[in-house]
């Protein structure tokens, strides 16, 4: 279980949340919802270890982690976090080797629709395309929680419904996700609750 308690961030003067609290268990998700500007990324690199709250503690199965969830989540933020210059074999290649992924990448990048342009430098893809890059990198992450910065963000309906069916089957699997939405979402799992930031 994930358990957050009277976390406080402030950016400059702005206060963007005050003694939040919520909880989230295996199998189940959390939506942060609000308008730009109300903390929803912020939070997530609090969770991340990215960011220090000003006050707050972050528990994980009953232990304090000073330094968030850094070893235990896979974050996807907006940007991809891929190299522009390597192709999306090689780039994806090199995320295997650094978190000791065993499965079949040939197989993944199929699954996500980047077959054929596999040999291609990154800086060619489309925003889309290097969404779904960005998504392979979570996936190969062996991580129980995950923390998803709007993961429909330039997908089209195809790579939507991927993006939930992965989500489903992580929460599935006992992970636990953590997710920033503008538009409505819905996954399969019954356990899914939503925490507004500031004012919708």
């Amino acid at each position: 279980m994930l358990v957050v308690q009277d976390l406080s961030l402030w950016r400059g003067a702005t206060c963007l949340f005050d003694g939040l609290s919520f909880e989230v268990d295996a199998g189940a998700a959390l939506l942060l919802r609000g308008a730009n500007g109300t903390g929803k990324t912020s939070l997530l690199r609090v969770l991340a270890g990215l960011t220090l709250p000003e006050r707050g503690s972050i528990c994980w199965r009953g232990e304090r982690r000073p330094g968030g969830m850094r070893g235990l989540a896979a974050y996807n933020g907006h940007s991809s976090a891929l190299n522009a210059d390597l192709t999306v074999l090689r780039n994806l290649e090199f995320y295997a080797r650094l978190c000791g992924w065993q499965g079949d990448l040939g197989v993944l990048i199929d699954e996500l629709g980047l077959g054929a342009i596999r040999d291609l430098e990154l800086r060619y893809l489309s925003a889309g395309q290097r969404r779904r890059g960005g998504l392979a990198r979570l996936l190969m992450s062996d991580c129980p929680i995950w923390l998803l910065d709007e993961p429909f963000t330039n997908l089209d309906a195809a790579g939507r419904r991927l993006v939930g069916e992965y989500i489903d089957r992580h929460l599935g699997s006992g992970g636990l996700a953590v997710i920033a939405v503008h538009d409505p979402m819905t996954l399969a799992s019954p356990a899914v609750a939503t925490l507004r930031l500031g004012v919708d």
